[in-house]
């Protein structure tokens, strides 16, 4: 069988418990499409799988102790159709695409073909893989769970995280007011960002005053939001 290099981990801990692998090729199953990655990103929830923490994610991972078996890491990918399965017409080989997936840190992983996205010429793969979950996560909480509209205020916390800086970008587009929560060193790109008023945590308490929001966007979540942010 073809055989590949990947990211695979056997235990839980730290950076030290990553090894470079030589493992077995997957292949497309029934609707699926095998992707050769050419840039892929990692997200904190990566680095929950590694370290095994919080103890409930280990039951994603088959064990209390340690993975049941060899794990590969990485979700955020884009690349190129490498081979399709029988049936499956949206792609052909050598098609650019980005998405979500099990195990991008490899030379191959294999996906739905419903879960695949075309990229777009203008965008870079290394742009792409870092779209999916930071993207849609910060889609899905703007326009599925608040309902942002034009004219609203959101307050931002996190702005210039992964999911942060999407979100500032996005609320923008909605034609929202938009006030972002970050330290004194990214304030700058975050205004950049489109943010009509940015609040250092450092020197600032932005749970306390008189404003108000119609949503509240938590990126950190390391403190309790008060009545008057909106909650």
């Amino acid at each position: 069988m073809p055989s590949m290099k990947a990211i695979v981990y056997s235990r839980y801990g730290g950076p030290d418990v990553l090894q470079v692998a030589e493992i077995e090729r997957p292949t497309a199953g029934p609707n699926e499409v095998l992707v050769r990655v050419h840039a892929a990103a990692l997200n904190p929830v990566d680095w929950h799988f590694v370290r095994g923490t919080p103890l409930p994610i280990r039951m994603a991972t088959g064990g209390l102790r340690r993975p049941s078996h060899q794990r590969r890491i990485g979700g955020d990918y884009a690349g190129t159709i490498a081979a399709a399965a029988p049936g499956v017409t949206e792609f052909v080989v050598g098609d650019p695409v980005f998405g979500m997936g099990h195990g991008s840190l490899a030379e191959y992983l294999t996906v739905r073909a419903d879960q695949v996205v075309r990229k777009p010429e203008r965008v870079t793969f290394e742009q792409a893989a870092g779209v999916p979950l930071a993207g849609l996560t910060a889609l899905q909480m703007l326009r599925d769970t608040a309902h942002v509209r034009a004219s609203q205020h959101v307050l931002i916390v996190g702005a210039a995280g992964g999911i942060g800086t999407f979100a500032v970008q996005l609320a923008k587009s909605y034609g929202v007011h938009v006030t972002g929560v970050q330290s004194t060193g990214v304030v700058d790109l975050v205004r950049s960002l489109g943010a009509d008023r940015t609040i250092d945590y450092t020197q600032e308490d932005f749970t306390a005053g008189d404003a108000r929001y119609d949503a509240v966007l938590d990126n950190v979540s390391n403190r309790e939001l008060p009545t008057s942010c909106g909650w």
